[in-house]
């Protein structure tokens, strides 16, 4: 068996780099593929403006059917909002945005976007669970975009997600009015099926059944609530959900204990990690950390004095940080190494989730050994 199927990941999954100049702005992705996005996710890096999320079950761009495309922030449970032109179209090889803070509108601001391939914006209802959802699926990268609206039963129901593969992470919100039902619910494998985590904000991982205390499989995940409260599954409440699975030499989602030494842990991947986003789950007060390798230094570290303001949060508005005492791990050719003692990355006995995705394979599907750097 080949050590890995996607030898290419920018297929799936690049990102961009960018300067606003306050009008409509074409982004070509620079990845060995072209790539049109289905999830993408765009943050001002020099402004403290929310982090915007759109995806092609929902309407991406005013292109896809002449209507703004509703977008959700992460960094709040504010609901879903189509009250301008934010993003105008998707590409063949990126987008052309709106004119908006969001986006482009703060002319000289520098911009990053995410982006993630589903299916091209084709859907299907999916009925492998109780509750119908429509699902925009790409098996090959272990990703899906679902939509379904919620019956307000609190055990029993589920979702069918598309992946042919056992979710390791899900990120789910409702897209209505706020409340703490429409916070940003996340299940991680390296937490559980009790626990939850916020997207939005920077709690510990807290024990409620959003997931039944089920564990998900390769067909369907579980939602629901207690006590009236549900928060994956509220009656007539529409749902988001972005599923991901593991896919050997492309994206890992896994847990890491760390040592409270500059000489940190070494987690393996099995790829030179692209984008890397990381979450302390056994105290509160910690921000979600975000990396990628389109805003690091040459050379692939961020140790202190090398470009160390690249570190993005998703449950913050704010610009990229100067904290070079929080910004030191390396990306390696086959996964990351810690390299402060900081608790939001490597505190002693601290534990951590992480979800990555891939710059190269560690060894590509007819057994060549990447590059090392």
């Amino acid at each position: 068996m080949a050590y890995t199927t996607i030898d290419d990941p920018s297929a799936h999954f690049q990102t961009a780099t960018y300067t606003g100049n306050g009008a409509n702005t074409v982004v070509t992705n620079g990845g060995n593929s072209d790539l049109k996005p289905d999830f993408l996710w765009i943050k001002n890096r020099t402004a403290g403006y929310a982090h915007f999320v759109v995806d092609s079950n929902r309407n991406i761009s005013y292109a896809q059917n002449s209507s703004n495309a509703p977008y959700l922030e992460t960094d709040s449970n504010a609901a879903e909002n189509s009250n301008q032109n934010w993003m105008q179209s998707v590409n063949t090889d990126g987008f052309t945005t709106g004119i908006a803070e969001h986006t482009n509108c703060n002319s000289g601001s520098a911009y990053v976007a995410w982006q993630w391939k589903a299916n091209g914006g084709t859907t299907a209802s999916n009925t492998d669970g109780n509750i119908t959802a429509t699902v925009q699926a790409n098996p090959t990268a272990g990703f899906s975009i679902i939509t379904y609206t919620g019956n307000g039963v609190q055990t029993g129901k589920t979702v069918g997600h598309g992946l042919g593969a056992v979710p390791k992470m899900i990120i789910s919100k409702d897209r209505g009015s706020t409340s703490n039902v429409t916070t940003w619910r996340v299940y991680h494998e390296g937490i559980g099926n009790t626990k939850y985590l916020t997207l939005n904000a920077t709690d510990a991982a807290s024990t409620y059944n959003d997931w039944d205390n089920t564990t998900p499989t390769s067909s369907v995940y579980s939602v629901g609530g207690a006590g009236g409260y549900t928060p994956t599954n509220t009656n007539n409440a529409n749902y988001l959900a972005y599923v991901f699975a593991d896919v050997q030499g492309y994206s890992k989602f896994g847990s890491y204990v760390g040592n409270g030494n500059a000489n940190g842990a070494f987690v393996y991947l099995g790829f030179a990690p692209a984008w890397l986003l990381i979450k302390r789950f056994d105290a509160g007060a910690t921000n979600w950390n975000l990396y990628d390798n389109k805003r690091e230094s040459s050379g692939g570290s961020f140790a202190a004095g090398q470009d160390a303001s690249r570190r993005l949060f998703p449950n913050s508005s704010a610009a990229e940080s100067a904290d070079a005492a929080h910004s030191n791990l390396d990306f390696t050719s086959n996964g990351f190494k810690l390299r402060g003692t900081q608790g939001s990355q490597n505190g002693s006995g601290s534990s951590y989730i992480y979800m990555a995705f891939a710059e190269n394979p560690f060894v590509t599907s007819t057994g060549v050994p990447a590059t090392a750097r």
